[in-house]
């Protein structure tokens, strides 16, 4: 595998990224990685117009990862407040389990604290997806506690 190459997401990259982010999470060619949803939801996550509006968003960025000339991995962060939230993070699927989501995720986490200063990082996750849970809490995200009036709230690292 050539050199990994972080970046901002271009407009004219909406619909790789829409197909990316469909491959890795429902279909048959999402069960090559571990991050599929296929056995349970179905339908596209995503198209290239919903990604080029996120992309033109004020309070959005979409970061991606190139290997070559190739778009491997891309994660969605949101700017809310004190928080960045952090969503449609994925990895081809026949690249996932060789360390390039947490490559990706640290640098998310960077970007995230270098241009909007926040400290807090947020997401929301299927509960169902146990793998997947203890993935981001080998990262240091912790699951949203209940307060008092059972409302729940993110708490994140």
């Amino acid at each position: 595998m050539q050199a990994l190459f972080f970046r901002c997401a271009l407009i004219s990259e909406s619909a790789a990224i829409a197909a990316l982010v469909n491959a890795a999470y429902r279909g048959e060619s999402s069960r090559q990685g571990w991050t599929t949803e296929a056995d349970l939801l179905d339908g596209l996550r995503t198209t290239a117009k919903d990604v080029q509006q996120v992309i033109e968003s004020e309070h959005n960025v979409i970061l991606v990862c190139v290997s070559g000339d190739e778009l491997i991995a891309s994660v969605c962060l949101e700017k809310k407040a004190d928080a960045a939230y952090v969503g449609m993070f994925v990895v081809k699927p026949a690249m996932q389990g060789t360390g390039i989501g947490k490559q990706l995720l640290t640098y998310a986490e960077s970007y995230a604290a270098q241009y909007w200063s926040v400290s807090k990082f947020c997401m929301h996750v299927i509960t169902l997806r146990h793998e997947l849970i203890a993935f981001y809490e080998r990262r240091g995200y912790r699951v949203p506690v209940l307060s008092i009036s059972g409302e729940s709230r993110d708490v994140a690292a």
